[in-house]
């Protein structure tokens, strides 16, 4: 998929399929159904739960007269428990993330923003207030902010050869989506989630990698470039780097898992040749558990 091609109607094709996948998927069907919040809990809020016998403590304004009428027993209509959290949403938009090993397959950001936006749309639905990391917008409600978000989501643009999260603005208490290959400077990425674990911030860690990246086809002579193309590094037995290329790799996933952990986080891997409904699947249901 060309990055100038990608929409927000595309996003929302795929979002549009979630609630039957969701259907299937036994650990979230108590929270979520046709892709509204269901947290089944009594609270402030404007949607009726069920009735309950009424006990001591509670207000005589608390009672459902009506329903009352009908019993000896006095009723008190509960309310589900209602409240917005507030997500940011960061795809990386570095010059790394524009790689794709073969035509047929999606570049790594056009898979990134794709992820970013549909998973907004379910969770602006949802009720969720959503934003665009480092942008410095707060989080907000509504159809006109998923136009807002598409529109930033399709324009950002990081010069950078790879991305660090960027999780200044993110507020207090609040989720985060990051999706990038995390291929950059690890120290700079354990810092970001470090300070953001520490005001309460928990979310979910995307790895998005081509299949080339994770297969290492190379052998023979091969020239290997830095995404900016600035430096060049040939070699006449790319063959030989392969284990210790597989062993840096698996070590990096490694530590991306290990400091999810370590944060409160949760982290997986996708490979923009796998099917995107399933890892859409897992980002909601992963933003969706309750801490």
């Amino acid at each position: 998929m060309n990055t100038a091609a990608f929409n927000r109607g595309h996003a929302e094709d795929l979002a549009s399929g979630l609630p039957a996948l969701l259907a299937d998927a036994e650990h979230l069907a108590a929270t979520v159904l046709l892709g509204v919040h269901g947290r089944r809990r009594a609270g402030m809020g404007d949607e009726f739960w069920q009735h309950r016998p009424s006990a001591p403590g509670d207000s005589a304004r608390m009672i459902d007269w009506r329903r009352s009428a009908r019993s000896d027993v006095q009723f008190v209509q509960e309310k589900e428990w209602q409240a917005a959290q507030s997500i940011s949403i960061w795809p990386d938009a570095s010059t790394s993330m524009g790689f794709s090993s073969d035509p047929k397959l999606p570049e790594k950001l056009d898979r990134a923003r794709l992820l970013a936006l549909a998973a907004a749309i379910l969770l602006i639905r949802g009720g969720e207030r959503v934003a665009l990391a480092g942008t410095g917008e707060r989080p907000r409600q509504g159809e006109a902010q998923l136009d807002r978000l598409a529109a930033a989501i399709a324009l950002q643009k990081d010069a950078a050869d790879y991305g660090t999260p960027q999780m200044s603005d993110l507020p207090k208490q609040s989720r985060a989506l990051l999706l990038s290959d995390f291929l950059g400077d690890l120290g700079a990425i354990t810092s970001a989630l470090s300070s953001a674990a520490e005001r309460g911030v928990k979310g979910v860690l995307v790895q998005i990698l081509d299949p080339q990246e994770e297969g290492y086809p190379f052998d023979g002579r091969t020239i290997f470039e830095n995404p900016g193309g600035t430096l060049a590094f040939e070699t006449l037995k790319a063959k030989g780097l392969r284990a210790r290329y597989l062993e840096r790799l698996a070590q990096r996933k490694t530590a991306l898992a290990e400091l999810a952990r370590n944060t409160g986080w949760q982290f997986m891997c996708h490979h923009t040749d796998a099917p995107v409904q399933t890892a859409l699947l897992w980002i909601y249901g992963a933003l969706e558990k309750r801490r």
